[in-house]
């Protein structure tokens, strides 16, 4: 691996915004809950691609019917996941070095949670990611 990751960083390459990707992951990929995210996943072919993650997030407008919330929403879960997304980047390249995630966080609570609980919440998340992605390989 000669490409070096800044440790919290979340590049444009990070972002999955391949509309058939995220198709394609809504239709055939796999879907668990931790309360307040949905998260759907499924691993791609995407050799190119230097990062082993691609993340989407999403708020629903019906259940945050103004911007500035689901802006909010999305803003406060990027940051969560981009301070720790290095673990789950470690756990994957040490058991499939050419694999690829790709993964989209929908938010479902009906208000927002503050930081702590959503940094906590992003943890188990990734942590639960990470085992059944490598159980899946």
């Amino acid at each position: 691996m000669g490409l070096a990751i800044k440790t919290y960083s979340f590049t444009k390459e990070e972002r999955l915004k391949s509309r058939k990707i995220i198709e394609t992951l809504f239709r055939e990929g796999k879907a668990f809950s931790v309360f307040p995210y949905r998260v759907v996943y499924m691993p791609v072919d995407n050799p190119i691609a230097p990062y082993p993650v691609q993340a989407g997030f999403s708020v629903s407008t019906k259940r945050f019917p103004h911007a500035v919330d689901r802006n909010r929403v999305k803003r406060l879960t990027r940051e969560c996941y981009r301070l720790q997304k290095g673990e789950l980047y470690e756990q994957l390249r040490a058991q499939q070095p050419n694999g690829h995630l790709a993964v989209f966080f929908i938010y479902t609570d009906k208000k927002i949670a503050p930081f702590t609980t959503l940094q906590h919440k992003i943890s188990l998340i990734l942590k639960k990611l990470a085992k059944e992605a490598l159980a899946a390989s």
